[in-house]
């Protein structure tokens, strides 16, 4: 689980005394393929735009996690240039993470949002809860429920709903600076959805 983000220059610009105080806090799951390279960026910058590990959280965040479709680098730290580029484009320095694979279904029903990086990942999460559902591991109103929460995180604050962050870990450190540069946008607009819908919650 990370832990202790701190950043520089990715903070919260929002008012969090508009929050309407009966507010309920959601969770945020980010996800792409081996969580170490996007998932665990967005988690980062995420945890950065909400002050999240600081003396003076967002009130409307209670959780911020990520993880990956698959295993293939279950237990390992995030790729060095997630790291670097975290560090280098935001102050986020003390950012700390161990990639798992996603738990089905305990993670599509304990988290709000469950967002993933590209069509791929969606696909894999949407055939998950199928699965499940077929051997009986949840029902039918459990697996709606979970495929509604599984969507693009470029949905927020994308270029299009279905804009994607593509896997740079075969690239070079341009891939991840585009990765970062888009998932610190999407995370402005996931904040920004998340406190008009506590608002519109509150009326």
């Amino acid at each position: 689980m990370a832990s202790n983000t701190r950043s520089q220059a990715t903070t919260s610009t929002s008012d969090t005394s508009t929050t309407p105080p009966t507010a309920k806090p959601v969770s945020v799951l980010f996800v792409c393929l081996g969580n170490i390279c996007r998932s665990p960026m967005a988690e980062g910058t995420f945890r950065a735009v909400t002050n999240f590990d600081t003396d003076h959280p967002h009130p409307l965040i209670s959780r911020i996690d990520s993880c990956g479709t698959g295993a293939y680098h279950a237990g390992d730290q995030p790729d060095p240039r997630t790291l670097s580029v975290l560090a280098a484009k935001a102050g986020i320095t003390t950012y700390r993470h161990k990639a798992r694979k996603i738990k089905v279904p305990s993670d599509f029903l304990e988290f709000d949002y469950v967002l993933a990086m590209d069509e791929d990942n969606m696909i894999d999460l949407r055939d998950m809860m199928k699965r499940a559902r077929k051997k009986g591991v949840v029902d039918a109103r459990q697996q709606e429920e979970a495929t509604r929460k599984v969507c693009f995180y470029g949905r927020f604050g994308g270029k299009a709903e279905d804009e994607e962050v593509q896997d740079p870990y075969y690239g070079g450190r341009n891939g991840f600076e585009i990765a970062y540069e888009q998932v610190e946008r999407f995370g402005r607009g996931l904040l920004k959805h998340i406190e008009a819908q506590a608002a519109e919650d509150g009326k």
